[in-house]
């Protein structure tokens, strides 16, 4: 029994309007960004051999926001979910035109964290897998709000900590934005729970998001900034905590976490690697998964191809999770499979490529991206 609280045809008309707005309001964007002097310079640790404004992500904030505020229904989550987003976007133009340090940052993302959940925005069990009792949920207490506050401020670093190659960030987002919205949809339809506003805060997100694909994809000709990047890892991560956290199964929580698997991998990593090597967890390098890629010597549009390719992958794991039956996951599965196929040969043939040639650098070598992020 489907439980949607709200009419199908708003997941139509609400990522048009978002759409609409966000690819309409990117060019004021970037002459805004100009004006103020918010312009990417080409050096030793950009990616672009021209300046380009940045402060992107100011359009697809807009977007959302405002076909939020016309097509979802306000209560106290939501409100937080808009107060929260409010402090991220404000946080991230002071870095886009100050850079501020990371500390400053990581403090923002937290008080936005804890203001979503003083608005209800949190999750207080965890599914259980079923080896620890017969209850479907284990309950954490005040272990809830750490726990929270540690899924958002991770989920925003992740998002922004791939923002390093033209297209990718916003790309990925919308891929995990579609993906999580069809696996809340089908567990609404074939569980008669209700997700809440899940699907439409997605369809939201997911709209804004391909607004700003055209005038983001390389070569780029505005980049969304931190503005952009963090805004969209916060909201995936509350709109996650909002809906599909709160069911009491063991894949629904896996849902959110494979469809963000891999910003969160690369984040994960990240850090892991530079603890490693004795340095900062937030200081910048060439280790994340889009440098590997290119120092394979692929292009900039055949890493973003790829990785695309592998965020689909993932989500399609999480849809088959909440997929009514066999012959529905069959079918995802064999998707799923032939995408797999499709990237392994694809990097094992430019890999065996690279081995043929001399030991020239390869072309691209000079636009090496370095992270730029937190």
């Amino acid at each position: 029994m489907n439980r949607l609280i709200f009419p199908l045809w708003k997941m139509y008309a609400a990522p048009a309007f978002a759409f609409l707005l966000c690819f309409l309001m990117t060019p004021q964007v970037k002459r805004f960004a100009e004006y103020i002097g918010a312009i990417d310079l080409p050096n030793e640790r950009r990616i672009n051999t021209h300046p380009v404004p940045r402060m992107g992500g100011i359009a697809i904030f807009i977007g959302f926001i405002m076909s939020v505020l016309v097509f979802v229904d306000m209560d106290t989550q939501i409100i937080g979910l808009l107060l929260g987003a409010v402090i991220i976007a404000v946080m991230g133009v002071m870095d886009d035109i100050l850079n501020l340090t990371p500390w400053l940052k990581l403090l923002g993302q937290i008080l936005a964290a804890v203001v979503v959940i003083r608005c209800g925005i949190v999750f207080d069990a965890i599914s259980n897998p079923g080896f620890l009792n017969t209850d479907a949920t284990i309950q954490i207490g005040w272990l809830s709000y750490p726990m929270t506050v540690f899924w958002i401020v991770l989920c925003t670093n992740a998002v922004n900590l791939i923002d390093g190659l033209d297209g990718l960030a916003v790309g990925v987002s919308a891929i995990s934005s579609l993906m999580m919205m069809i696996a809340s949809l089908l567990i609404s339809m074939t569980t008669g729970i209700s997700v809440g506003y899940t699907p439409l805060l997605l369809a939201c997100l997911l709209g804004s998001c391909i607004g700003f694909m055209p005038y983001n994809l390389n070569p780029a000709k505005i980049f969304m900034g931190d503005v952009g990047s963090q805004f969209l890892g916060f909201v995936l991560s509350c709109v996650s905590v909002m809906g599909m956290f709160k069911m009491h199964a063991i894949f629904t929580f896996l849902v959110p976490a494979i469809a963000l698997a891999l910003p969160l991998g690369d984040t994960a990593f990240a850090f892991i690697r530079r603890i490693a090597h004795g340095q900062s967890p937030f200081q910048a390098d060439r280790g994340h998964i889009h440098h590997k890629l290119i120092a394979m010597g692929m292009s900039q549009k055949q890493a973003v191809a790829v990785l695309y390719a592998i965020s689909a992958i993932f989500g399609l794991v999480a849809v088959v999770l909440a997929g009514p039956g066999s012959a529905f996951r069959s079918i995802v599965l064999g998707a799923v499979l032939l995408i797999s196929v499709v990237v392994a040969f694809f990097i094992f043939r430019k890999n065996r490529k690279l081995h043929t040639v001399s030991h020239e650098s390869p072309a691209d070598a000079g636009h090496r991206p370095e992270d730029s992020s937190t």
